[in-house]
């Protein structure tokens, strides 16, 4: 006879204890164990004895990895150029995907666009919602277009029926909509809990391995921005994207946070349009729109996301303050990382900022944290301060140190490459990078060892 116990999982690392803690003995996180009703007995086991124990123990044999035969590896594009770089290179037969995100960032948009694609090159794909209803899907649907005769839809959340359904229609792709709405009818506790949302990732993780099929889960995210459920659903997938952005502005960051089968640094860039998502192919260009001509505290940058380069703009306004403590402000990049070079500038320079409010903020809602942009966030607190305005033309990278030095960057020549394309004219940057840039027709190169060295440049 079944017998119902309680058990308390660790939603960081999917530890199990019999009773609470307040810190997992695991992880060492405080706070994460939750209780979970769980079933045992005959009726909890009943489904995994489909076969003998000797059975799977003689089919299980080791083999040399000498032995092992590869085969060249396909993947299939999406349609969307920077969703296939962020894959690294399109999607893997077989792989585990997990989108997550804030609701109503395009998570569902644009994996319904690339379902479209997909059955416009003849693909069969199976999209499967536990959230909305077949006429809400086909209503968000005719916005972004025709799909082809190979688009198959299904409501459901039972695993049972789902895992049926796919053996049944033997699809190329699914989608699932989202993670958290999924059950397992052996798991007792509720739809979205850690038991379930960890039983369904592990049933679609062994249908993507056993069948070669690709599958994408929509993940829902709490209020501090990571997947909802145990931290294991990231661990147990194969790629984790997260959408980025303000879901009222127009455009939207994807970034790869995990990826056995590509680079992590990559981004893509999409605009949210009446139709869908459209890919920014030139986000450079796209962050520089509507940059201010003649105003103090504004000076362009470039950071590098992977391989490639993206010119941002850097403000900064330096005013005095009436507080007994100064306020200190930054969007776009780390606080605290201002509050250093802050420090260095009153240090290395004798600019006295102690006694002013200063905010910071990378224009275009995107956020940078590569230290290359060090150098162009002190050049625009200068300019504020000093009310002076940097030519528009002008571009400033590189790492700067708490001696006040300027180190170098990592692929200073595409960054160089990438700034001569956009027209500008002189750039400041470390003087130790010099010798692998070379000289560069039709741009001027300022080198700077130091702070002091580089306002000679303003």
């Amino acid at each position: 006879m079944a017998k119902k116990s309680t058990i308390f999982f660790c939603q960081n690392c999917g530890y199990e204890s019999a009773k609470w803690l307040g810190q997992c003995p695991a992880c060492k996180e405080w706070n994460t164990l939750v209780e979970e009703t769980v079933v045992t007995g005959k009726a909890g086991k009943s489904s995994k004895k489909t076969e003998s124990l000797a059975a799977r123990i003689h089919e299980a044999q080791p083999v040399k990895l000498s032995g092992i035969k590869t085969e060249s590896e396909i993947r299939t594009a999406t349609g969307f150029e920077e969703l296939d770089r962020v894959l690294g290179g399109g999607i893997v037969a077989g792989s585990l995907v997990l989108v997550g995100g804030d609701p109503g960032i395009g998570k569902s948009t644009i994996l319904l666009q690339v379902c479209k694609n997909l059955t416009e090159k003849g693909k069969k794909v199976l999209y499967i919602s536990g959230e909305e209803s077949l006429q809400q899907i086909k209503l968000r649907a005719s916005r972004i277009g025709s799909f082809g005769e190979e688009m198959l839809l299904l409501c459901e959340t039972s695993l049972e029926t789902i895992q049926g359904v796919i053996e049944r229609v033997q699809p190329e792709i699914v989608v699932i909509d989202s993670i958290q709405t999924m059950y397992q009818e052996d798991v007792s506790s509720a739809p979205g809990s850690v038991s379930q949302v960890r039983e369904a990732t592990s049933v679609f993780m062994q249908i993507a391995k056993r069948m070669g099929i690709s599958i994408f889960i929509v993940g829902h995210v709490t209020k501090e921005g990571v997947v909802a459920g145990p931290r294991v659903l990231e661990h147990m997938v194969d790629t984790v994207l997260y959408f980025e952005g303000d879901r009222h502005a127009a455009y939207r960051i994807l970034r790869g946070v995990k990826n056995r089968f590509g680079s992590t640094n990559e981004i893509g860039v999409f605009e949210m349009c009446q139709s869908g998502l459209k890919e920014v192919k030139n986000p450079s260009e796209y962050m520089l729109s509507g940059k201010p001509q003649g105003a103090s505290g504004s000076i362009v940058s470039c950071s590098m996301e992977g391989t490639r380069p993206i010119l941002v703009e850097v403000q900064a306004l330096v005013c005095r303050s009436n507080l007994a403590m100064p306020r200190r402000t930054a969007a776009g990049t780390d606080y605290n990382r201002v509050g250093l070079l802050m420090a260095v500038i009153e240090k290395r320079i004798g600019m006295h900022l102690s006694t002013c409010d200063a905010y910071v903020n990378i224009a275009g809602g995107i956020r940078m944290n590569e230290p290359a942009i060090d150098l162009a966030i002190v050049l625009a607190l200068i300019s504020s301060y000093k009310d002076i305005a940097i030519d528009e033309k002008t571009l400033a990278f590189g790492e700067v140190g708490l001696s006040g030095e300027i180190r170098a960057v990592s692929m200073a020549q595409q960054r160089v490459a990438e700034a001569r394309k956009l027209g500008f004219e002189t750039i400041i940057l470390p003087a130790v990078s010099m010798p692998s840039i070379g000289k560069v027709e039709g741009i001027r190169l300022l080198p700077a060892a130091n702070l002091r060295e580089a306002l000679k440049y303003l």
